[in-house]
């Protein structure tokens, strides 16, 4: 069966946005063995999973070949197919990518289920909050930036518990520290 994995960049105080939706906290540029650890994460993954708010900045800027990646990355996200999961789009207005509305963890074990390799989540926050609430990730990868904002749009819902075990810690050359967790069943 194929895995989900969650991957979120974070502040050191748990936020993945500030209260206005401001990521200007990111850590920029990554270094090269960041870049390594992300392409190592992807090399099993055959499907991007977007929230709609995201995918409306990440797909266009993606497609757009940003200056600041390298012609792989862009290639990858570009070529990688995508599923958007939204509830007020009918039909995707983006190349490879398809619109899924509708119960998430149907949608989700429905993805899980077909054949082909792992599925990776980049959220925003309202997708990344409810995959967790619901506990339909089988990894979760976070990228904590040197950087507290004080409040925002924190990764983990409010009343929402569960339990990780620490699956590996990163800690890369431009000060980002990468956690793998994994559910405690």
């Amino acid at each position: 069966m194929r895995k989900l994995k969650l991957q979120v960049q974070t502040t050191v105080d748990g936020y993945m946005s500030g209260p206005a939706g401001e990521m200007d906290w990111m850590t920029f540029p990554w270094t090269d063995d960041i870049s390594a650890h992300i392409d190592a994460l992807s090399a099993s993954v055959d499907t991007i999973v977007l929230g709609r708010n995201l995918a409306e900045g990440f797909i266009p800027t993606w497609e757009s070949g940003p200056e600041s990646e390298t012609q792989e990355s862009i290639d990858w996200m570009n070529n990688t197919p995508k599923v958007v999961i939204s509830n007020s789009l009918t039909s995707s207005p983006w190349k490879n990518a398809e619109v899924r509305g509708g119960d998430l963890a149907e949608i989700v074990n429905g993805l899980k289920a077909q054949p082909g390799g792992d599925l990776i989540a980049y959220g925003g926050g309202t997708l990344v909050a409810s995959l967790i609430a619901e506990g339909l990730a089988d990894e979760i990868h976070l990228f904590v930036n040197p950087a507290s904002i004080g409040s925002g749009m924190p990764v983990f819902p409010q009343g929402s518990t569960h339990r990780y075990r620490l699956a590996a810690a990163h800690p890369f050359e431009c000060g980002i520290l990468g956690l793998h967790y994994q559910p405690q069943s």
